[in-house]
């Protein structure tokens, strides 16, 4: 499992969109946050690619991986700059947890995404802090 997350981690930072999605069941469902999950491979893709497009130097590093009795939090890092054209340029870093729910072909079925959205959006605003 570990080496599933560092690959997982490492895909995220590969500038590919669909080999994120290659990580999930066809009718698998990434939600980030309290938005609308994202359904399906080509859905999962498009919200791999939003961050991509945002932070196209972005890295995501896999911080650790604890199994809980409802799935498997896959803990992690992103930094980036904020490439948004209507954006301010700065440089995020930003740690969150994916609570994964495994499918039996071991591939990720559902994925609850969490994050802190008022340090990111802060940070978004002003920059990292030293």
């Amino acid at each position: 499992m570990n080496i599933f997350a560092r690959g997982y981690a490492q895909v995220w930072s590969s500038k590919r969109p669909e080999f994120v999605s290659m990580f999930f069941e066809d009718d698998g469902t990434l939600q980030v946050n309290d938005g609308e999950p994202a359904v399906g491979r080509h859905e999962i893709s498009n919200v791999a690619q939003s961050f991509m497009t945002k932070f196209p130097d972005m890295q995501v590093r896999c911080d650790s991986l604890v199994h809980k009795p409802n799935g498997i939090a896959f803990h992690w890092t992103l930094t980036g700059t904020d490439a948004d054209p209507n954006g301010k340029g700065h440089k995020v870093k930003i740690s969150g947890f994916e609570l994964w729910t495994m499918s039996d072909n071991n591939l990720i079925k559902d994925s609850k995404g969490t994050f802190s959205s008022e340090e990111y959006k802060r940070q978004l605003e002003y920059g990292i802090l030293n």
